[in-house]
């Protein structure tokens, strides 16, 4: 039985894995290296963090992006965007380089076993954890709008459906959204040949400034300090301070994690935007409907007048909803026992990130809800690094880590294949891929 199996394998999966492996944890690390990172974002696309905050977190300080980067001839400096796939290697280069090997596996469910848990994979027999972390990224909780749902499958997409998108060349593209996702999404399917409007119910887009140099002088900085989530008091607390996050009430985390760090275009890609694509704001989607095969969308503005578009495709750049209920590969009944935080969806954690089902740690997205903003970002992983892997520790307690050696990936799987029943648990499950 191993002392902890890491489901996903992106930014906070690695850094998780990095420092259980560090701590002498009996640790296996499971899913497909930074997928959603090298699937589901468009070739051209850019970091929008800076450099210096887009590390991934290990126990020593080390194999940083800026180190990468040094090694490899690219930049990796304040104030110069970096490219997507620039970021994807990286995070290719730390698995190799501070994480336990990587297993890549399909997990199809998460059920209890006795005091820890069975981990069935579609490539061969279950595992057995004492604990386990879910840090499966954002693709599970994709959010479309209501409107779109009716829609045939092929009539619509998620901005990250979408790899390539010269397929779209010659056509019309509606994009929903008013974020990095959307803005980008646009330029890049003008660039490449398309004819995208942007729709979006704000009256105006927000656009980030030019950043301040890291040089400043000590009046600039206290006045507006630099942080990992951006520039200014206000994200210098949700990048800094997620612990004091996690000790507000649980209705005014939900408001946080919600509405802080609002949508937004980075500076650099304002110009590209304004040159080519048109835009229809403070339009509300209520309808969408085929006409053989393009779409129809009604759109009502502020004023109440009724505008209708007529696209090939719509692409919608509406972010992500954290959501227990969308996490099929954890066992229903486990599901349903977890506290969550207030009136929502995302699981109440610890100051260790162990949720309410004893061994069980979240991650990520579903951990906004208690840590605050920062856990939408590769920044927020340096907190939950180290902060889980001791909650970890703090859960097998005294018994100890059972591995061989530290940071040993153990061998030793399940006897048997067939499923623990677990409390409430359905039939079956779909499988879900590991972002």
């Amino acid at each position: 039985m191993d002392d902890l199996v890491v489901i996903g394998a992106g930014p906070y999966g690695l850094s998780i894995a990095a420092h259980a492996a560090a701590a002498g944890l009996g640790v296996r690390l499971l899913g497909r290296p930074m997928a959603s990172w090298r699937d589901h974002m468009p070739d051209g696309m850019y970091l929008k963090s800076e450099p210096w905050s887009s590390n991934l977190s290990a126990p020593d300080g080390r194999h940083t992006l800026a180190e990468y980067c040094a090694t490899r001839g690219a930049v990796a400096e304040h104030g110069t965007p970096l490219p997507i796939g620039t970021f994807s290697a990286y995070g290719m280069w730390f698995a190799r380089q501070a994480a336990p090997a990587v297993e890549e596996v399909t997990v199809t469910e998460v059920t209890p076993q006795g005091d820890g848990f069975r981990v069935h994979t579609a490539e061969g027999p279950p595992l057995l954890a004492r604990t386990v972390a879910l840090a499966v990224g954002v693709m599970p909780f994709v959010h479309h709008p209501e409107a779109l749902r009716d829609l045939p499958p092929d009539h619509y997409t998620h901005s990250t459906g979408h790899r390539d998108l010269t397929r779209f060349a010659g056509r019309e593209v509606a994009v929903l959204g008013a974020g990095q996702a959307a803005l980008e999404t646009a330029v890049l399917l003008a660039e490449q040949g398309a004819r995208p409007c942007l729709v979006a119910r704000c009256s105006r887009l927000n656009w980030n400034t030019v950043p301040q140099p890291l040089n400043r002088p000590p009046l600039h900085s206290l006045r507006n300090p630099h942080s990992g989530l951006g520039t200014g008091w206000r994200s210098w607390v949700w990048s800094e301070l997620p612990w004091a996050v996690r000790r507000l009430p649980a209705h005014t985390r939900e408001r946080i994690a919600a509405t802080a760090l609002g949508p937004a275009g980075a500076w650099w890609l304002r110009d590209r935007f304004e040159r080519r694509v048109p835009v229809l704001l403070g339009h509300r989607l209520h309808r969408a409907v085929a006409a053989g095969e393009r779409t129809r969308l009604g759109l009502t503005t502020r004023a109440g007048e009724s505008v209708v578009l007529d696209v090939a495709h719509v692409i919608a750049a509406t972010g992500f909803a954290p959501d227990l209920a969308r996490l099929d590969l954890l066992d229903a009944g486990l599901r349903a026992a977890l506290a969550t935080v207030g009136e929502g969806r995302a699981p109440e954690l610890s100051p260790g990130f162990e949720s309410s089902w004893p061994g069980l740690f979240f991650a990520g997205l579903l951990a906004a809800p208690s840590f605050g903003p920062s856990m939408r970002f590769v920044h927020g992983a340096g907190f939950t690094a180290g902060r889980l892997v001791g909650g970890v520790r703090k859960r097998l307690g005294a018994r100890g880590p059972r591995s061989g050696s530290p940071g040993a990936a153990r061998l030793d799987r399940a006897d048997a294949p067939g499923r623990c029943p677990g409390p409430g648990a359905p039939p079956g499950h779909p499988k879900t891929y590991l972002r």
